[in-house]
């Protein structure tokens, strides 16, 4: 849901993107790309990588590492990925639960940073609804993107991508890519809001 909703956005802003999955025939991918036209179009997660500039890691926290080895380092080196993936823990239920091995002394974004050191990593969006993240008018008023990430010029890049791609205005950069603890941390809160406001449509604002 995440990497259809963020990728039929940039393909309608005119970006070629392509979706990656673990076989080159995915049949959801295929269906994606159908009535995307020219610029979209789908391959494995090492293709994917190989072509991208900028990549979005749109997977299942809890698979995200298997995903990205699948990319390969190679074609992930040099490159800004922003990652956008919880590591969420589906196996009892609603509401799920963080991945202790991913949570409280380290966080995905970290490990993902640890594994692919040569990878600008950049914690971004990852506390909000997929159709959020490409409008941020979805919601009225000024609100937050928490970004956090060990390189200062990739932080910059992908903040400028977010507001002339998304509307994004307001950034609180919460330092080097240890931040995505916290970030990550304010799921079980997100999911509890969600179920009291019946709806996923809403966002944190910091006030000082």
């Amino acid at each position: 849901m995440v990497g259809t909703t963020v990728g039929s956005k940039l393909v309608q802003l005119g970006h070629e993107v392509m979706m990656g999955s673990r076989t080159k025939d995915n049949a959801k991918a295929t269906e994606w790309v159908k009535d995307k036209g020219p610029h979209a179009t789908h391959g494995t997660f090492a293709d994917a990588a190989s072509h991208a500039v900028i990549i979005f890691n749109c997977t299942s926290g809890g698979a995200s590492m298997e995903a990205l080895k699948m990319a390969g380092a190679e074609n992930l080196k040099g490159k800004i990925l922003i990652d956008l993936a919880n590591p969420l823990d589906f196996s009892k239920g609603m509401p799920p639960s963080l991945i202790p091995s991913l949570s409280n002394t380290t966080s995905l974004g970290e490990e993902i940073q640890k594994a692919f050191p040569e990878t600008k990593v950049v914690k971004a969006m990852n506390t909000m609804n997929c159709g959020l993240m490409v409008n941020a008018a979805g919601v009225p008023g000024d609100h937050d993107v928490f970004v956090c990430g060990n390189d200062a010029d990739a932080k910059e890049k992908v903040k400028a991508m977010l507001e002339a791609d998304f509307g994004w205005k307001s950034f609180v950069d919460l330092g080097d890519i240890s931040g995505a603890r916290g970030t990550e941390m304010l799921l079980p809160l997100w999911l509890r809001l969600y179920g009291v406001n019946k709806s996923p449509n809403f966002n944190f604002k910091i006030v000082k």
